[in-house]
């Protein structure tokens, strides 16, 4: 994210532009005197009819009216300015306090992502080793026993342990079984890979 320009920064160039301005206003000033004195120091000690002041006392009113309106906008631009830089700062203040807790609240999530992730690896581990270790036992048991307990097992969790067991010991299991619960339980084993792709 971008940093904003500091104060520091735009408050040099608002003097900056503000030193221009005056500058440009003294130097028209000084014009306007050098252009005005020049008739004045020809008519020498001629006496001004009040007549002819007025005009020219009109002049310099306007003038100065027309300079202080120019002061009055310029600093109510700058106001305006200063009072829109406050708001730009505040609004990116409240963005960096929305960024930092949006960024808090990720790693809370990827936290706890991990943690989820370790303990599910852990659980899968966990329920793989229970399942070895229940394989042994129905491998270590007399077939007809064993036939006993899978032919009341459901027959896809039957197929299961059926599939982890040493091929002879499976046979001689399915041979201990109905003819019934054997045919259902070769069909599940028989379609437990139906439905993966052959290319």
């Amino acid at each position: 994210m971008t940093t904003p320009a500091k104060p520091a920064t735009a408050a040099r160039v608002r003097g900056g532009a503000l030193l221009l301005i005056s500058s440009l206003m003294i130097g028209s000033a000084v014009i306007r005197i050098a252009l005005e004195a020049g008739p004045a120091f020809a008519r020498g000690s001629e006496p001004e009819h009040a007549a002819d002041a007025k005009p020219e006392e009109r002049r310099e009113k306007a003038s100065d009216a027309d300079l202080n309106q120019l002061l009055i906008t310029l600093r109510q631009r700058e106001q305006d300015l200063d009072a829109r830089e406050s708001r730009v700062m505040e609004r990116m203040r409240a963005l960096e306090i929305a960024e930092t807790a949006i960024d808090s609240k990720l790693a809370e999530l990827n936290a706890a992502e991990q943690t989820l992730s370790d303990t599910l690896a852990k659980a899968s581990v966990a329920a793989e080793g229970d399942l070895s270790r229940l394989t042994d036992v129905y491998d270590k048991m007399k077939p007809k026993d064993a036939a006993a307990l899978f032919e009341e097992m459901d027959p896809t969790f039957a197929a299961g342990f059926l599939a982890r067991m040493q091929p002879e010991t499976a046979a001689a299991v399915m041979a201990g079984l109905s003819p019934k619960a054997a045919y259902t339980i070769s069909v599940v084993l028989a379609g437990r890979n139906a439905s993966v792709p052959k290319e």
